[in-house]
Parts: C-alpha cells; structure tokens; sequence
C-alpha cells in the first residue's frame, strides 16, 4: 500500500472517529436534557404528595369529629331508651299479676323493634348479618301487632299510666330525635370516609406514577452516562490517532532536517575541497611545496 493510500486511509479513520465522538456527545446531551424534564416532572408530582396529605389530614379529622359526635347522641339514645324500660319495668310491678304482661309487653316489644331497627340503620355489617337481623325485626313486629290485637280486646282493663305513660312516650320521643341525629352525624362521616378514600386513592395512583417517572430518569440518565463514556473513549481514541500522526509528522520532518544538514555539509565539503585545490595549483605555479 503506497505512502498516499496509508494517509487517506489514516484521515478517514480520524474523521470517523471525530464523528463518532461528536454523535455521543450529542446524544449525551439529548439524552442529559431528557432526565432533566424527567427528574422536574417526578419531583412535581412528589410535590402534590404533600397536599394530598394535607387535605388527607384535614379529612380524616373532620370524619373523626363526625363519628365522636355520632357516637355521644348513640350514648344518649341508649340512655333515654333505657331510662323509659326502667319506666317500663316500674309500671308492670304496679300491675295485677292477671292483665300485667300484655300492654306492658306491647310497649316492650315496641322498644325492641326500634333497638333492632337502629342497630340495623347505623351498625355495619355484612348482608347475612343484616339478612337475619331483619328476620328478627319482622318477628318482633308480628309480635308487637299480635300483643296490641289482644290488648284492643281487653278495654274493660283499666291501667294506671298517667304519669308513667307520658313520661316513657317523651323518653322514646327524645330517643327517636337522638337517634336522628345518630344518624345524620352516621351519615356525614360516611361520605367524609368516602372523600378520605378517594384521596387515599389518588395518592396512590400518584406515588406509582412518581414512582414511573424515577425509573424512567434512572433509566435516561445511565443511557446518558453510556453515551459519555462512548464518547470519552473515542475521543482518547481520537486524541491517540492525532498524536501518532503528529509524532510521524515531528519524525519525517526530523529526517528531512537532518537529511538536509547532511547535503549541505557535503556541499560545504566539496566547496571546501575545491578551495583548497585551487590554492595548491597556485602554489604550485608560484614553484612552492605543498603538503597534502
């Protein structure tokens, strides 16, 4: 291969390589400015974390308060109800052991219904739970229009419930407004859970796409750190390419140099000679010795 061929050669390869180090930097820096928008758009949404936690919080305290609420009318609800058994209680001991039981037990019976009744509208359970405590509710209220059936026909019983009767059909009443207010404050703190875990939902889904776009990053910026250490090498390769070709440069031009000290001795040599031949041809037409 001819001295011309070896140089072409030697360009091509340093040019390639210049271009092969100039397209990884470019991608490097594509890629750079890529987790960039990446990393900005993770941390904006980890930003929202905090104000689902926020309104979270705010949430959750307000539902809490619903249900202490709910919870101290519940307690004031059972008291009334069984302040009016007591009452209950109390009048049947007045009663003859004869005719006793049955409006006592009417007035009993209507108390359970209305316990069960409560218990089904604001205690959670399941749908077979709830299923058989229906069951209950029915029988109880088979019970309840039985007893007053057998009541209506017994008219010529006289029962003492003046005071007693008003003052049990005030504490039910009482009981029927707290049970209201049970629940309304059962009913408010349900739909406060609800929104609670709406945003608990939305936080989540939020998390996982912060969580997406961290690994997306991770991902770019190692694709970038590649493209660096591509370029990185190439460009030692490139450096290496350039070095060699100026060492050879320095070389020839070394040789050259010295080639040309050489021919300009042998010149000065030959001047030299001649000098000193034409002085000997003198002195010898002058007739002197010469010494050689």
């Amino acid at each position: 291969m001819t001295d011309d061929s070896n140089k072409k050669e030697e360009i091509e390869q340093l040019r390639n390589s210049e271009k092969k180090y100039q397209a990884h930097i470019q991608r490097r820096n594509e890629l750079n400015d890529l987790a960039k928008v990446l990393r900005e758009e993770r941390d904006m949404v980890n930003d929202k974390h905090k104000e689902f936690k926020e309104a979270m919080q705010k949430v959750k305290a307000e539902r809490d308060e619903l249900v202490s609420k709910m919870r101290h009318h519940k307690d004031l609800r059972n008291k009334l109800q069984e302040q009016a058994k007591k009452f209950i209680e109390a009048r049947r001991k007045k009663k003859g052991e004869v005719f006793r039981n049955l409006p006592l037990r009417v007035e009993e019976l209507k108390a359970d219904a209305q316990m069960l009744e409560y218990r089904q509208e604001t205690v959670p359970m399941s749908s077979g739970e709830e299923n058989e405590l229906i069951d209950k509710i029915r029988e109880k209220k088979a019970e309840y229009e039985e007893a007053v059936k057998l009541m209506d026909k017994q008219k010529s019983i006289e029962i003492d419930i003046s005071d007693k009767d008003h003052a049990i059909d005030e504490l039910f009443k009482k009981a029927d407004e707290e049970h209201a207010k049970v629940q309304q404050y059962y009913n408010d703190s349900q739909k406060k859970h609800e929104k609670y875990m709406k945003l608990v939902n939305e936080l989540s889904v939020s998390i996982s796409e912060s969580n997406k776009k961290h690994e997306q990053y991770i991902e770019v910026r190692n694709e970038a750190q590649k493209n660096h250490e591509k370029a990185v090498e190439m460009r030692s390769k490139v450096v290496a390419l350039k070095d060699d070709r100026r060492k050879r440069w320095k070389e020839a031009k070394m040789a050259i140099k010295e080639q040309n000290i050489k021919a300009r001795k042998a010149t000065m040599d030959k001047e030299e000679l001649q000098k000193y031949a034409d002085k000997s041809v003198d002195a010898l037409k002058k007739g002197e010795k010469i010494s050689l």
